[in-house]
């Protein structure tokens, strides 16, 4: 079944992260997306390396399926040329240059929409494409500090800790997927594109959320809870006697069937603790009052026990043993696809889940210039014409 984004067309000059994983989302979907590499160098990604697999990065892999490749250099007049012929067919461009970077090759936005009036063009950048610091460069670490996330993350009184993924690039890209797709819909109604931007300032701001809303409600930063929750307790890790369990425990109820379960009844109905309330404010004093159960017990003990009442809880898998797990195949999170030069490649699936369009893994990510050739005959170009541009460096 084709994918509910059959028949767009996108052309992604984006590298790295947020905008390869926003136009990812998109292929997913069915859009036929052509990614535009520097020749000779391709995507940075590409050399990220370890891990590899047979030479090819699996940091460039986890970004790139359902994607075709072309190399294009950009500062030539023939490349961005042939950019605009691309831009003419196309539904959606995607990039993440520094601000001014595309009004210097002659590919911005007011020179692109005269071309095209439908394009939908999405800016990806850290800082936005405005304000003061619009011009700086950031990546995810940097903006896991500069945003506050990493001000809350580890443990109370310890270094700051990043988040393991580059969590804030992946939702930037999920971000600007989703304005590219409002874009389209709009596009329906009125007829004509619009530009679209996502940035990491925004995003890592718009992440904060609840605690992000506390503080413009009291004017007081949170600090680091570990894996506890500032307003829930019990709702953390607790060390057992093989390794650690997550206890959560979100309202009264459950803390109640908590007690009954692991037989702790003296602490249900216990002033201090009975009421969510309390049990913030003598946080420590609990948490210690639990942590000398748990290390007395087995992981699987305690989960099995709440597990039947019903009570939030659960190990702490490593990845191995997520993408491992009976209920991640089950879902088809791990699908297999042909690589060239790799043979049959396992891949993440695709999250979304649509009954009638759904999204799928199609096709490996490609090989460096892979569909060169194949897209320039498209637009026209002879043999000829492709081995000057080869001579030129245009491709």
């Amino acid at each position: 079944m084709a994918g509910p984004l059959d028949g767009i067309k996108v052309l992604e000059l984006s590298r790295t992260l947020a905008g390869p994983f926003c136009s990812m989302q998109l292929a997913d979907m069915g859009a036929e997306v052509l990614k535009v590499e520097q020749p000779g160098l391709g995507d940075e990604t590409r050399s990220y390396i370890p891990p590899e697999i047979h030479g090819e990065s699996t940091y460039f892999m986890s970004l790139n399926k359902n994607k075709k490749a072309i190399t294009l250099n950009l500062k030539t007049e023939e490349g961005q040329r042939i950019v605009k012929k691309l831009v003419a067919e196309s539904d959606v461009l995607i990039e993440n240059f520094r601000n001014g970077t595309m009004e210097k090759f002659g590919l911005g936005y007011d020179v692109l929409k005269e071309i095209n009036p439908r394009l939908v063009y999405c800016a990806v950048s850290g800082f936005g494409r405005t304000g003061p610091m619009k011009d700086e460069p950031a990546y995810d670490l940097i903006m896991q500090g500069f945003g506050g996330l990493m001000s809350v993350t580890g443990e109370p009184g310890q270094a700051p800790v990043k988040v393991g993924f580059s969590i804030v690039d992946l939702a930037t890209g999920l971000y600007a997927s989703l304005g590219v797709v409002l874009a389209l819909l709009a596009r329906e109604k009125t007829g004509t594109g619009q530009y679209v931007e996502s940035s990491l300032l925004d995003t890592v701001v718009s992440l904060s959320n609840y605690l992000g809303q506390g503080v413009l409600a009291t004017g007081k930063a949170p600090g680091r809870y570990g894996s506890a929750h500032p307003t829930l307790v019990p709702y953390q890790a607790f060390e057992t006697k093989d390794g650690y369990v997550i206890i959560g425990v979100p309202n009264d109820g459950l803390w109640r069937k908590m007690c009954d379960a692991l037989e702790l009844i003296e602490l249900k109905d216990h002033p201090k603790y009975a009421v969510n309330v309390n049990r913030v404010a003598n946080r420590e004093e609990l948490v210690g009052i639990l942590t000398e159960y748990t290390k007395q017990r087995e992981s699987s003990e305690i989960i099995d026990r709440l597990k039947q009442a019903g009570v939030p809880s659960g190990p702490i898998n490593d990845i191995a043993q997520t993408l491992a797990h009976p209920q991640v195949h089950a879902r088809e999170m791990i699908q297999e696809v042909e690589h060239p030069t790799i043979g049959t490649l396992k891949m993440l699936g695709v999250p979304i889940k649509l009954s009638d369009t759904p999204g799928s893994v199609r096709k490996a990510p490609p090989l460096l210039g892979e569909n060169t050739e194949e897209i320039l005959e498209l637009l026209g170009y002879s043999n000829e014409e492709i081995a000057n541009l080869k001579d030129k460096g245009v491709i």
